[in-house]
């Protein structure tokens, strides 16, 4: 991906073109969306964008937003060309119970990493988080709300939010070394070494014993 894509528009926001009243549905009306979305999230960050917001940049009815999309996360998907859907990650690591949480956070992050196109479009959004606050405020209200306290407070222990900001800090420092900065031996180590050293720490930020 290069620095022109999605991700790196969202880094340096650009208002789309404004249209006097709403407008019917179009051709052009999911790419207008998404680039108001872009704008409104690199500008405002994920907490504070809303979707009425976004239907209000783009010129159109807020319910058209709806059509398009089921929630603000999944605009925000979509806009940054992010790499997993949310909701089916939380579900893949919280359904089975607290047993072995952390292995399949560890299994379920790398297996998107560790897909090529997963890779790419995982570059392209640290590397726009890399450049500047805007960004890296909209990615990390997203990645905290959205997958970490979610299942931090699917697990029902005290203080999701101080487990979820462990986990998130483990794995976001363990993609930027391994992917981006590839510090060796952390680089070449395969998958499954990976998954087997990192599954330990995640589980006890998760569910273990805290100071």
């Amino acid at each position: 991906m290069t620095e022109g894509g999605p991700v790196a528009r969202a880094a340096s926001p650009r208002t789309p073109r404004r249209r006097r009243g709403p407008r019917p549905a179009g051709a052009d009306t999911r790419a207008e969306i998404l680039a108001a979305a872009r704008s409104e999230f690199a500008a405002k960050g994920y907490d504070a964008t809303t979707l009425r917001g976004i239907a209000r940049l783009a010129g159109v009815d807020p319910r058209l937003v709806h059509h398009y999309f089921e929630g603000k996360d999944e605009v925000f998907v979509a806009a940054v060309e992010f790499p997993a859907v949310p909701r089916t990650l939380v579900a893949r690591v919280v359904d089975p119970g607290l047993d072995g949480i952390g292995e399949r956070m560890a299994r379920s992050f790398f297996d998107v990493w560790d897909n090529p196109v997963g890779r790419e479009r995982l570059m392209a959004l640290i590397v726009s988080v890399l450049s500047g606050p805007g960004a890296a405020r909209m990615v990390r209200e997203f990645l905290t709300r959205e997958v970490f306290v979610r299942v931090a407070a699917a697990t029902g222990a005290q203080d999701a939010q101080l487990r979820a900001n462990l986990a998130a800090s483990h794995m976001v420092g363990l993609a930027i070394a391994r992917y981006v900065l590839q510090v060796e031996p952390l680089a070449s180590t395969d998958t499954e070494t990976l998954v087997e050293l990192v599954a330990p720490a995640l589980q006890r930020y998760l569910v273990g014993p805290l100071p």
